[in-house]
């Protein structure tokens, strides 16, 4: 298979699973095909997943995760700095498998595939070749991204 449809194969993926997230905890989702379902069930997910934080700041905590994953799925769908930000969805998906593994077992992180997740935005971080980006526009001839 080529690498520039791998490529886009997990940006698509990776980008439309957050927004599906996003989606899910914001009550987009129809009942019955949902985790949270709404943004309090989220936020007291968040909490379970997050205990060493005051639970002063796990809105706070909630609200950022959300941001970030909404701005790292349309730059990952658009193309832009997409090895950037495929590193840095890596990280922050880590970052969820290693909060699931730590408040509650590693069987919840296998089960939700985060660590699988997470694996798949590093190793679009490693894939360098353009395809259907918006990085391509501002690449002059000759130019390498």
């Amino acid at each position: 298979m080529n690498s520039k449809f791998v490529k886009l194969f997990l940006r698509v993926s990776l980008g439309t699973a957050f927004l599906s997230a996003v989606a899910d905890r914001l009550g987009f989702w129809p009942e019955g095909l949902y985790s949270w379902g709404n943004w309090e069930v989220f936020v007291q997910s968040t909490q379970a997943m997050n205990p060493w934080f005051p639970e002063s700041i796990i809105p706070a905590v909630a609200f950022v995760a959300t941001v970030l994953e909404v701005l790292f799925a349309l730059f990952l769908l658009i193309g832009f700095k997409t090895e950037f930000f495929a590193k840095l969805s890596g990280y922050l998906l880590l970052m969820f498998a290693l909060a699931i593994t730590f408040s509650s077992n590693i069987k919840g992180s296998f089960d939700y595939s985060v660590f699988t997740a997470s694996a798949a935005a590093f190793a679009l971080n490693l894939l360098k070749d353009k395809y259907l980006e918006i990085d391509n526009l501002f690449v002059s001839k000759g130019e390498s991204a």
